[in-house]
């Protein structure tokens, strides 16, 4: 209901609206770009996973909609004036043509954001959905939190959790080679007790082998598989696992096709920017014959400084 109100706005609006949403995106960019800068810092990580531990804040969670739904409706309003341009476009043609011409901004702008619009879409799988565990991602956890976690499930014994270190002890004893330990793990049909021996020897394992995977001084656990996240929350449910986009980064980052599809991708976003900040001001009727020639350039300056900011961090990752 709310969006056929949004698109029964006039034209002038709609415009208005758009105008509006791509100030606001056109600001989250210049954040996103100063964030992913970060990357390049030889921290190992520290600054850039300190600003995403950050964005998990509930503020940040709140802002994040805020953002999708200008995201959102700033595509809806577009594509409804892109319709409504062509289909109330004079049928006839004027007998002189018009001395005035359309900027190519102008004219690639539907096509430019069709770009945008499908980068995002790989963006969202590659990053954002690994969240909230839509797709495969590398996560982390913190040692003083697991620390935290360990010590109060040590302090505070279940029955349930006694029984299962009683028949933990009983099961090992059985084990005589690395191949009679994983088939016990990968055993078919267990019973309740041994599902909850299992549970625990897989946390055993991936503890095991995160110990050599500790960066930052023994600060953070990282390179942890989805499949390893599942296991620990299994035993430790309130342990904040969080994606590790450092990592997703730069591994992503080093491989070639990605990168070309990238940089390719903020070359649309350049033009698409570009016009989009003229465009705005002459929306909001903040244009003037004295100073649209500022204008002009410092949408040009802008975008292009946010574009190579974008752009440095996947080709220095890559080359070095």
């Amino acid at each position: 209901m709310e969006t056929q109100k949004i698109l029964k706005l006039s034209s002038i609006s709609k415009k208005i609206v758009v105008a509006l949403l791509g100030g606001f995106l056109l600001f989250f960019l210049l954040f996103h770009m100063v964030a992913n800068l970060c990357i390049l810092r030889n921290d190992g990580g520290e600054w850039y996973r300190a600003f995403c531990h950050f964005m998990t804040n509930p503020f940040i969670k709140v802002m994040e909609i805020v953002l999708m739904a200008a995201l959102l409706f700033h595509i809806i309003l577009t594509v409804s004036l892109w319709i409504y341009n062509k289909t109330h476009a004079r049928p006839i043609n004027y007998k002189h043509a018009s001395k005035t011409k359309t900027a190519t901004g102008s004219k690639l702008m539907m096509w430019t954001g069709i770009v945008i619009f499908l980068f995002l879409g790989l963006h969202f799988c590659n990053f954002y959905f690994a969240k909230f565990d839509l797709v495969p991602g590398t996560y982390l956890i913190e040692t003083e939190n697991l620390s935290k976690e360990l010590n109060e499930l040590q302090n505070n014994m279940t029955p349930q959790m006694e029984n299962t270190m009683a028949n933990l002890q009983v099961i090992a004893s059985e084990f005589r080679s690395e191949e009679d330990f994983d088939a016990f793990l990968n055993k078919s049909n267990p019973s309740a007790d041994e599902m909850d021996v299992i549970n625990f020897l897989k946390f055993q394992k991936v503890l095991d082998n995160a110990q050599g995977n500790v960066e930052q001084g023994g600060k953070y656990i990282t390179n942890l598989s989805r499949e390893d996240k599942k296991v620990i929350k299994n035993i430790l449910p309130k342990l904040h696992v969080e994606p590790d986009f450092f990592y997703m980064a730069r591994d992503l980052f080093k491989n070639v096709l990605y990168l070309v599809i990238y940089l390719l991708c903020f070359v649309a976003l350049w033009f698409h920017m570009r016009h989009a900040f003229e465009s705005a001001f002459q929306t909001l009727g903040l244009n003037n014959y004295k100073y649209n020639k500022a204008i002009i350039i410092a949408s040009q300056i802008y975008a292009s400084l946010i574009c190579l900011g974008f752009a440095i961090v996947p080709i220095a990752v890559f080359f070095f």
